[in-house]
């Protein structure tokens, strides 16, 4: 164990910022596992071997998630330490005689079991603290945003309309709420994540109505580039809410990714017992393999350029339309500009 600690501290930066590198004596407790599967005095019935692949899989998964607690650490350097050790134990067991084929063999499956647990328990430890940070991130950015809005929206009142004061409020109140909406993003995108299912309140929607609203709102910032092609009012229960965020969403990455100057189509239909929302825009298509990851959170295309965002858009809206036990895809070709296609059953009000 001194050897390993050594070579340890010489060989992997993060462990020069740790007290001890054998925390909670997970270290002990694995080789003095290894010594059990290497004893030649224990039966090896078929039960005491699944009982030692047990206990190794746990203090490994313990030492995994000692490790994801240490932000220096990464998963490189988590599965260098198991390298390491193989070779000490190599070394110090051969100083005394050469190890037969067979304890090689526990040996070496041993370790690579040891960092496949390990490994993957990093790796859920270190998203669940993740997740849990951005959790209590937004909720506590929460609190002065809504202080923020409030008194953004009284002094918003107490001005005459032109004043040179309302309209740097009337700006500080749309910047707000975009904070507001990235932070709703990013509470979304953790509950998505961690396979829990959004909160949605449904309740009769005009979709068509829904539909005009945004671009309405959205023609102030991007202009009258928006055009609506729709039926007849078309109405079914939705969570209004949300069905917004996915109009929006598509929208504004038409306007991103899209051809500058060229209209952008936003077709509402009826199809049978379905809704189809199509939101259309010119320009380069997105190549195929692109278009793989384009709901992935996180993922962001090559031809997202320098647009800004946090690529998670596309996947809330997925996320969004899937509660709604919809689907989204997308049509993109050359000379044909890029569509997505968003279908949602319609339900009895």
């Amino acid at each position: 164990m001194r050897i390993w600690e050594k070579r340890a501290r010489d060989e992997i930066s993060a462990s020069l910022h740790q007290n001890s590198l054998i925390l909670q004596n997970s270290l002990p407790q694995y080789l003095n596992q290894l010594v059990d599967e290497l004893s030649t005095e224990i039966e090896r019935i078929p039960a005491r071997i699944e009982a030692d692949k047990l206990e190794n899989t746990r203090i490994s998964k313990q030492h995994g998630q000692e490790r994801a607690g240490f932000a220096d650490y990464s998963m490189t350097q988590l599965i260098f330490e198991y390298h390491i050790l193989r070779q000490v134990i190599f070394q110090v067991l051969e100083e005394e005689a050469p190890l037969e084929p067979r304890e090689r063999d526990i040996i070496i499956d041993s370790i690579e079991q040891a960092v496949n647990d390990a490994a993957t328990q990093f790796s859920r430890t270190l998203r669940d603290i993740q997740e849990l940070f951005t959790v209590t991130l937004s909720h506590d950015l929460r609190n002065p945003l809504n202080i923020i809005r409030i008194g953004t929206q009284l002094t918003l009142r107490r001005l005459e309309q032109g004043d040179t004061h309302a309209n740097i409020a009337a700006k500080m109140l749309s910047a707000v709420e975009r904070l507001d909406s990235m932070i709703q993003n990013l509470l979304d995108a953790s509950r998505l994540r961690s396979g829990q299912s959004l909160k949605l309140e449904f309740e009769e929607c005009s979709f068509d109505r829904i539909v005009r609203d945004v671009v309405e709102d959205l023609s102030f910032a991007y202009g009258d580039r928006f055009v609506i092609v729709s039926d007849a009012e078309i109405r079914s229960k939705c969570s209004p809410k949300e069905i917004r965020r996915v109009i929006e969403n598509l929208a504004i990455n038409a306007v991103k990714y899209g051809a500058p100057n060229t209209p952008i189509i936003l077709t509402l239909q009826q199809i049978e017992t379905h809704i189809s929302l199509t939101v259309h825009n010119e320009g380069a298509p997105i190549a195929l393999d692109a278009q793989s990851i384009l709901f992935q959170q996180f993922r962001r295309t090559v031809s997202a350029g320098e647009q800004t965002g946090w690529g998670l858009g596309l996947f809330l809206v997925k996320g969004i339309v899937e509660a709604h036990h919809g689907t989204i895809e997308v049509e993109s070709a050359e000379g044909r500009g890029t569509s997505f296609i968003v279908k949602l059953p319609i339900s009895p009000l």
